[in-house]
């Protein structure tokens, strides 16, 4: 069943997080052609994407450099959807509010990245954004026990993390449910996105899984359509859902 803006967020969240509706489809921006950045967010909008993924690189947490807030910005511009954006950085403490005033929407920063993750999920929602905490594939998600009631979403990552194009880590579908049962088990409301190697093989497992915000990038932004592509995605995750609904 969709979930809405409206539904509960992590314990404490601040009012007014813009969260999608889900099942929803985000495409990643770092698969698009920058530049014709407004006409590939407008093709896949209205393919039906809810929401776009920013990926945000460093260089050292990764070994790659990608956008900053200035690409938020024009994004923002480019479309009146929400705005998700991964922190692949060392400090995110020192660009949370940067990132927030150029118009994300949503901020996750990685576990594996970030010594003191109370303090800077709060930074997040003091920001005005939903808090999301990352897991890279070998990380347990044990590691979010205790923060997990006090988070919007979980984004794990399905590749390890750096470039575009990977291959999806199979394992990871055993990560999302266990993930589903620890959020229950917790009395959280976080949702789960998952990000990495997602395309048509594998978005509906992925849903049926338990995760709710698909990030997409090369399944969508590969230079022949986007508008067909989203739509293509958004179909598998509309109609596993209605097949889940009638079954149940």
């Amino acid at each position: 069943m969709a979930s809405g803006p409206s539904q509960k967020p992590g314990e404490g969240s601040r009012a007014g997080a813009r969260l999608p509706e889900t099942p929803a489809l985000a495409p990643s921006i770092l698969t698009a052609d920058l530049g014709r950045l407004a006409e590939e967010i407008a093709a896949a909008e209205a393919g039906g994407a809810r929401l776009f993924h920013l990926d945000v690189m460093d260089g050292h947490f990764v070994p790659n450099l990608t956008l900053g807030p200035m690409v938020v910005e024009a994004v923002n511009r480019a479309t009146g959807l929400p705005l998700d954006v991964h922190l692949m950085i060392e400090e995110p403490d020192r660009y949370i509010e940067t990132f927030a005033r150029a118009g994300a929407d949503m901020i996750s920063v990685h576990q594996e990245a970030v010594p003191h993750l109370h303090r800077t999920v709060r930074l997040i929602r003091d920001s005005g954004a939903a808090a999301g905490v990352a897991l890279n594939p070998g990380t347990p998600i044990g590691a979010l026990e205790e923060i997990l009631p006090d988070l919007d979403y979980v984004l794990l990552m399905s590749v390890n993390p750096g470039f575009g194009g990977q291959r999806f880590i199979p394992s990871v579908l055993n990560k999302v449910s266990a993930l589903r049962a620890l959020i229950a088990e917790r009395g959280s409301y976080a949702r789960i996105e998952v990000d990495g190697g997602v395309g048509p093989d594998n978005i509906v497992a992925l849903l049926e899984n338990g995760a709710q915000i698909l990030v997409a990038g090369s399944a969508v932004f590969d230079g022949r359509d986007p508008q067909a592509r989203a739509r293509a995605l958004v179909g598998l995750l509309e109609g596993s859902g209605r097949a889940g609904r009638a079954s149940s």
